[in-house]
Order: C-alpha cells, then structure tokens, then sequence
C-alpha cells in the first residue's frame, strides 16, 4: 500500500502539471451540462408552417386563428397556391404547410366532411411525426368546436371515453430532466476513458515508462496508480455536474447520492479500465484515441440516451447487454429521477461490477512490463 501511496502521488502531480488536463477537467463539465442538454431534444418549440387558404370563408379564418394562437406554430407565409408551398418546404424555409381547399366552409355547412391538406417535411422522421401531431390536435379540437357549435355531421358520434394521463416521475414532461442524467453519463464517461488512458499512452510517448518498467513495481500496482486518481476526478466531475444541472435546470434528485456515487465508482472503474486497456495496445496517443472514440459512438448512440432501446432492433437491443452505458444511463435515472434503491437496480450494480472486474484484470494482463 506505501508503493500504491508514492504511485497517486506520482500522478496528481503529473496530472496538475499537466496544463492541457486542467481545462477538460474543470470547464468540460460547464460546458457540456450547459450546451448539451439544451441541444440534446427531440422536443419541438417552434414549428414553421405555412398555409395555403383556397375558401378565404368565415370557418377557415377561425381554423387559421387558432393555430396561429398555438405557441407550436409560426405561421411564417401565406401562399398563394400549392406550388408555392412545395417551393417553400423544398427551400427548408418551412416545416410543413396546410391547405385548406375550396368549398370548405360549404362542405361544413352542408353535412359533408370538410378535408384538408397537410404537407409535411419528413426528412426528420420524428420531427415530422411531432408537428403533424400538433396540427393534427389543433385541428381536431376546432373540428369538436364546430359538433358542438350546431353544424352535425350526418354521421351520429359515438360515445368516447375520456383518458385522463397522470405522468409520474416527470409531470410537466420536461425534456431537460430525462437528457441531463443521460449527458452526466456522456461526461465521466468521457472524462475517464480519454484522460485515464490518453495518461498511460503519453507516458510511452515521452519515454518515461520505461523508467517506471525497470522498477520492482508490480502490474496491478501501475495500472491501480494510474486508475485512483482519475476515479477521483470522475467523481468529482459528476458531483459538479449535477450541481450544474440541479442549479442551471432544477434537475430532481430524489434517490440516494450515496447509493449514486458508490454505483458510479464501480462505473468509472469498468471505464477506466477499458481505456487503460486501449492504451496497452496503442502506442501513440493518437492511435488510442481513435479507438476510444470509436468505441465510445458505437456505445453511446445504443446506450438509449437518444433513442430508445425498445425502438432498436432485436439485435440491437441484445447487442445492449455487453454496453455498459446503457446500465449505467438507466441506474442515473432510475435514482436521479424515480428515486430507485439498490434493490430496484440489483441487475445494472451487477452487470457493471463483473464488466469492471473483467477489463480492471485484463488491462492488468494485457500490459507488459519490458526493460
């Protein structure tokens, strides 16, 4: 233990000396609770839309009227025909456009359904869903104010049943609190891989380890040294940002910190490990990180932080058991979020805890001491 003490003394001196480390560790976080979790969103503020008004009647102006008050939409033209509003989705100067034909007024007034025409830019799949979605409420809500104004379809409407939602652990639907424990994920993430293994590599590169190889220092003594500090780091970058995210975004954080940080020692041991394994077999710090990032897209974009799992592939969502951020990006919010115990999250603390296991002894194997 007296090695292993000289070793982490070593390190945050190596590590504090180290002009270029000091700013990833301290101003990434700000930068990535503040930047990311704003532009990380499926959700949709500001829809462009364009309408087309063929019938220029009293109903259609009231149609207008109420999606123009809806804060979804910015009505941004108004064009004379249909080509015009291709024109303008073809140029991306609108989202998507509306057209309300000729005769809609009379088509209402006479019992007959009124259609109406809806051209959508689908380029962005969900985003197109989302604002046809909108449009579509917006216009079914006048289409229940016009049943219920006197003017009956020749149809009788059937009974409905009214579902009432009661959305639990998110009840305003904020979209900042499902992204901001899913970016702190990204962040230690990040922060352990590259510095922890870009450390190691940067050693061969200036030459110094083989000063370290030639001591009596033991394997798992080395790769322990260069693993505790930046465990230390990660840590601490994960308290930071979590203090951002409760400050800057009233981030709920109804589980235990305790229960948090203890599961995301174990985490940033498994990812600490992985880049000191990348860096056994690199040799430049270029070449590890390369694999790091490479590795870190595949994991991040099926870890669910974006999309969600149960929409992959069944080959995709298999392919999740051996991903250790899709555990980890679960447990932070199971406990930020739900406010989970250990018991609830048993199976991600012992997933983690055999892949941080298995690559903390192969990092330890797969490194070789030459002299």
């Amino acid at each position: 233990m007296r090695t292993l003490f000289y070793i982490l003394q070593k390190e945050f001196i190596q590590i504090f000396r180290n002009k270029s480390m000091l700013p990833i560790i301290f101003v990434m976080p700000l930068v990535q609770m503040l930047v990311l979790v704003f532009a990380a969103t499926n959700e949709l503020r500001q829809v462009d839309l364009a309408i087309v008004d063929f019938d220029h009647s009293v109903s259609s102006r009231e149609m207008v009227a109420g999606i123009k008050g809806n804060p979804f939409f910015k009505v941004r033209q108004n064009p004379e025909n249909t080509t015009d509003a291709e024109n303008l989705l073809i140029g991306n100067k609108i989202d998507l456009a509306l057209v309300i034909p000729r005769y809609f007024d009379k088509d209402l007034k006479t019992n007959k359904h009124a259609d109406v025409q809806v051209l959508v830019d689908a380029v962005n799949g969900n985003a197109a869903q989302l604002s046809l979605g909108y449009l579509s409420t917006v216009i079914g809500s006048y289409s229940a104010s016009v049943l219920n104004s006197g003017v009956k379809p020749v149809f009788r409407p059937m009974k409905t049943v009214d579902i009432k939602p009661t959305y639990w652990f998110n009840p305003e639907l904020n979209y900042k609190y499902y992204m901001a424990p899913g970016i702190l994920v990204v962040l230690i993430t990040v922060v352990g891989m590259l510095l922890g293994g870009m450390n190691l590599v940067r050693e061969k590169e200036l030459g110094t380890i083989e000063q370290i190889n030639v001591t009596p220092l033991k394997k798992w003594q080395f790769i322990a040294g260069k693993l505790l500090p930046f465990l230390v780091i990660g840590l601490f970058d994960l308290g930071f940002g979590l203090l951002v995210a409760r400050l800057a975004f009233n981030i709920p954080i109804r589980g235990s910190l305790l229960l948090l940080f203890s599961l995301a020692s174990i985490y940033l041991v498994l990812v600490l490990s992985w880049g000191l394994f990348i860096s056994t077999i690199s040799d430049t710090q270029q070449q590890a990180t390369f694999v790091a990032f490479f590795s870190l897209i595949v994991f991040i974009m099926m870890s669910g932080l974006f999309t969600p799992v149960e929409s992959m592939p069944d080959w995709a969502q298999k392919l999740d058991f051996i991903n250790p951020l899709y555990y980890f990006v679960k447990i932070m919010r199971s406990v930020l979020l739900k406010g989970s115990n250990f018991a609830d999250i048993f199976n991600e603390f012992a997933a983690l805890s055999v892949f941080a296991a298995s690559l903390f002894g192969l990092a330890i194997f797969r490194y070789r001491k030459t002299s």
